[in-house]
């Protein structure tokens, strides 16, 4: 029988599980948005190009429209929702903007990836802030019509731009990304790039093909950067991946072959670990000081699924 390890109770996956109602009907009623807009309760959370902008005390990210407006000009406004029967709206500043707020003892500046891993912001606030950060991103990238190049404008709250030119519509995308573990009975597969942390090993992932299944991309991503053949693939979860706008889905798939032949294009190396090695790489134990994604990431949580329950996995 495999072993059983208790890692304690599951940390919360970053940018999941908003409380915002996302409101769609009420993205095409102008006079509704305005009112919301211009409900003394609406708040705005304010992204500059890759940074977050929130205030030192009580490291509060949610401004007013008066306080939005003394940062500084801003460009579009999208409409994410209501919390409490009032808006809620993300500002874009210019990044240069952002960082020049930096000097200021009131506010804090800094990217979304450090907030969520150090957790300088409360939770709840995650999600709407990497909404809001994956949809500004959409529209900087998308000032102009990829059917005639003439320029678009934001409608329906920022959540499609219009070219009066040739009447096309044009809708915020998100990339889907599949990331997956590799397992061989007690052993797990585990990748890193030279770009990550030192001694830091995770899921291998790549993005959908054009004409792929989840699971063909699966086992197609696996056998290309490790050379590992898969058979069986199991879903595990989602996560929405705000860098700069992807859907992250997590799985696990059986590996079928065993030797591994690396894209070094792709990865600086790859091996197989042991579920006890793994389980003591989550809890930061690992005598060499190896570790595994923060909490923030599904790769934590397909990783730490897989040594808590085994080939359970794949019920």
């Amino acid at each position: 029988m495999s072993p059983r390890f208790e890692l304690g109770p599951p940390p919360r996956l970053g940018y999941v599980a908003s409380s915002l109602e996302h409101a769609a009907n009420r993205r095409s009623d102008q006079a509704a948005l305005a009112a919301l807009a211009d409900d003394p309760r609406a708040r705005i959370y304010v992204v500059g190009g890759e940074l977050v902008v929130f205030k030192r005390d009580g490291n509060d990210p949610l401004f007013s429209r008066t306080e939005a407006a003394g940062l500084g000009s801003g460009r579009e406004t999208v409409f994410l929702g209501c919390a409490d029967g009032s808006g809620r709206f993300g500002l874009a500043m210019d990044q240069t903007a952002a960082e020049a707020l930096k000097s200021r003892a009131d506010l804090v500046v800094s990217d979304l990836r450090s907030i969520a891993v150090q957790g300088l912001v409360a939770a709840e606030h995650l999600p709407p802030i990497a909404q809001a950060k994956a949809l500004l991103c959409w529209h900087a990238r998308h000032r102009f019509c990829s059917v005639c190049g003439k320029p678009t404008e934001l409608t329906e709250g920022g959540w499609r731009r219009h070219c009066p030119s040739c009447q096309s519509e044009h809708f915020p995308r998100t990339d889907p990304v599949v990331i997956m573990l590799a397992i061989d009975g007690e052993r797990c597969l585990l990748g890193r790039q030279a770009r990550f942390p030192a001694g830091m090993w995770t899921c291998l992932a790549g993005f959908v093909e054009p004409g792929e299944t989840i699971e063909e991309a699966v086992r197609r991503e696996v056998l290309e950067e490790a050379g590992i053949a898969c058979g069986r693939v199991a879903y595990f979860a989602s996560q929405p991946w705000p860098f700069p706008m992807s859907l992250m889905i997590g799985c696990h798939a059986q590996a079928t072959s065993t030797d591994i032949v690396v894209d070094h294009t792709e990865l600086e190396g790859a091996r197989w670990f042991e579920r006890g090695v793994v389980a003591k790489m989550l809890m930061k134990q690992h005598p060499d000081g190896l570790t595994t994604p923060p909490p923030v990431a599904i790769a934590h949580h397909i990783v730490r699924a897989w040594v808590e329950e085994g080939n359970g996995v794949f019920r």
